[in-house]
């Protein structure tokens, strides 16, 4: 072989190493570029229209289409669309929470880290953006110039979505009418545009209206309804056993992302005979978790919750009381847990969740709710995920699998009330009386606590649950 034909194979295969390398690292070049296609997704992308949605179960693949229909534009590198050269855009999600979960850690997947300008923070260091919340990545365009994307959440009200102009902005889930106004405002005069990506767990909302019947008949409006078979890579299998499991409520939001109008109970699910069960001694291994939603005029309620190695979770008692300061009610919580023997921290401080709320400050005090709960031996984690309708949807799997994954103890009289008394309002949202147990009760479920290794079950455990599981099959036949 000549040296001029070794040569030229070095360099061949250094060209083929550095385009292998640029590959793995840029994950947005291999999307939907493979021999498994998103049909769906690229119909979202291909579409003109200046109001675009998906209504997409879990894992369809909607979120992909919204981050990646994202970077194309902040890069000006869009395979369909007129590409500009500065591109300012918003996404907005329905808390800051949801934003760091879902959203920001889809654009930070498929974004280059060799495209990124800078980053400004909200929470944490841009060192490492995943672990905190993000105000505003700034990306290079191919043009030389720098597009910018903020992130925004609903929670913050519509003052903070005025005044700015924007080229486009991203619906991370479903957000309020008026935020919606708002932002189709911020696009007017550079002829942007909107588009969303959301599962409808709401029920018929404004978005079913204004987008889904596109009542106002609207040119620029286009939608599309995404599902699990529609996205060529969930495992097959999967998919059946998830269908199985899911209430039909629970499959036509979850999996095919379909509207359904809520009326009546919110947990038509919940039956007392088959989720009321009498109390039993629950081995420390089952100790999961304590949650509170606080209150002082109104009622407090704190429960304590565990869960067996089959997932299944059992609530198992109960402090719901009104009118009392917090050293009381941290007082009665330590006592109910010592009749419990339930665990507590190294520091011998008892853990539990508590609504964010209870980091503010009242009138009266100089110290946050949390920070009294600490002083008296409870150590409290606000960070809870408090989106109602995704806890909602939660809860009501829950209740609605077979066997049932919740059983609640008989001696939790408050809870079991404020179920069976939990209705849809005339809108879209849930009547909001008597649902502070109900709200710590989703604080628990959507935090996603799981046990330590499974130990062998005793003989004792394992007669218990079969004496369980004849007894439901005694009430429900099944």
């Amino acid at each position: 072989m000549q040296k001029s034909d070794r040569k030229l194979i070095e360099q061949i295969l250094y060209i083929e190493r550095e385009q292998s390398a640029r590959y793995r690292k840029n994950k947005i070049m291999r999307y939907n570029s493979g021999e498994k296609v998103h049909l769906k997704q690229m119909a979202f992308h291909k579409c003109p229209k200046r109001n675009r949605w998906v209504f997409g179960g879990n894992r369809s693949g909607k979120t992909e289409c919204g981050a990646v229909e994202a970077i194309w534009m902040l890069r000006g590198i869009h395979p369909f669309r007129p590409n500009r050269k500065r591109v300012d855009g918003w996404v907005v999600s329905v808390s800051s929470e949801v934003q760091k979960e879902v959203a920001q850690a889809k654009i930070l997947d498929y974004l280059n880290p060799d495209w990124i300008e800078r980053i400004v923070m909200s929470e944490g260091s841009k060192g490492f953006p995943s672990s905190g919340v993000i105000d505003t990545i700034y990306v290079r365009n191919v043009s030389g110039e720098i597009s910018s994307l903020a992130f925004k959440s609903c929670a913050q009200g519509r003052e903070k979505f005025q005044g700015a102009s924007l080229d486009f902005v991203w619906f991370d889930e479903e957000p309020t009418e008026e935020i919606y106004e708002e932002c189709r405002m911020r696009v007017l005069d550079k002829v942007g545009e909107v588009f969303g990506t959301m599962t409808p767990l709401k029920g018929l909302t404004w978005v079913y209206d204004e987008i889904y019947l596109n009542a106002k008949s609207d040119p620029e409006i286009w939608w599309e309804s995404m599902e699990w078979a529609d996205n060529p890579f969930l495992d097959k299998e999967e998919i059946n056993r998830l269908s199985i499991a899911l209430s039909e409520d629970s499959l036509d939001a979850r999996r095919y992302g379909h509207f359904r109008a809520n009326e009546g109970l919110v947990y038509p699910e919940f039956d007392a005979s088959v989720h009321v069960i009498d109390p039993f001694e629950v081995p420390k291994e089952w100790q999961s978790m304590v949650s509170i939603d606080p209150g002082l005029n109104n009622p407090l309620s704190c429960h304590f919750y565990a869960q067996d190695y089959d997932g299944t979770i059992y609530v198992v008692a109960e402090h719901y009381e009104k009118g009392k300061e917090i050293a009381y009610h941290a007082q009665k919580i330590l006592e109910l847990a010592d009749v419990l023997k339930w665990y507590r921290s190294a520091e011998g401080k008892l853990e539990a969740l508590i609504d964010s709320a209870a980091n503010q400050r009242t009138l009266a005090s100089v110290k946050s709710v949390a920070e009294l709960f600490y002083e008296r031996g409870i150590v409290v984690n606000t960070k809870v995920n408090k989106d109602m309708f995704s806890g909602i949807a939660k809860v009501k799997e829950l209740f609605s699998q077979r066997p049932p994954r919740i059983y609640i103890f008989r001696n939790c009289v408050n809870l079991i009330r404020e179920i069976k008394g939990y209705w849809w309002g005339s809108g879209d949202n849930p009547i909001k009386r008597d649902d502070h147990a109900l709200d710590e009760l989703r604080y628990y479920v959507m935090s996603g606590f799981v046990n330590k290794e499974k130990p062998i079950p005793s003989n004792k455990l394992a007669k218990h649950k079969e004496r369980l599981m004849r007894s439901k099959k005694q009430r429900t036949g099944l």
